[in-house]
């Protein structure tokens, strides 16, 4: 053997590393098959790939799900995977957007049912807000704190916020 032949067996990838893509390509097709429709429309997903997710759902016996899903790793590997990592990412950035949104709703609950001020710094932020419906609210979930009760108008005030702030 020859050097050239040594380096050359350096730069291809070993079987268990063959092994542990084709795994990863099988896991980003589940994925994609346990989203919606509307989701996985958002995907750059050829129209082979789509017919295979499609199909999988017909399949229910152990065996011929995890033969299925080789082979939709099979055709994950002629995918655009960057496009798909792309729109993931951007799917993860969305929720985390909703979700920050979702826990600034929550601290404008608990200020408001706390704090006295804090009624006045939100409707300076809300005007729209029907102030009558949050004072009421404020006050009873203020009243089930105090008496330990569940909180069911602390629930409703925030759903009067997350209205109110239209998210």
């Amino acid at each position: 053997m020859t050097q050239d032949d040594f380096s050359s067996a350096d730069e291809r990838p070993s079987k268990s590393q063959l092994k542990r893509e084709m795994h990863a390509l099988q896991e980003l097709g589940e994925r994609l098959i346990a989203m919606r429709e509307a989701e996985r429309d958002r995907f750059p997903l050829s129209d082979d790939l789509l017919a295979a997710i499609e199909e999988t759902g017909r399949i229910r016996a152990r065996e011929a799900r995890r033969r299925h899903m080789q082979y939709v790793g099979k055709l994950m590997r002629r995918e655009d995977l960057d496009g798909i990592q792309a729109v993931f990412d951007e799917m993860d950035r969305e929720q985390l957007r909703r979700d920050h949104a979702f826990h600034r709703l929550e601290q404008w609950r608990d200020r408001l049912i706390e704090d006295d001020d804090a009624l006045e710094a939100f409707i300076a932020d809300y005007p729209d807000v029907d102030r009558q419906a949050l004072r009421q609210l404020i006050r009873n979930a203020r009243r089930e704190r105090d008496q330990g009760k569940p909180p069911t108008n602390a629930r409703r005030l925030f759903k009067l916020i997350r209205e109110t702030a239209e998210l």
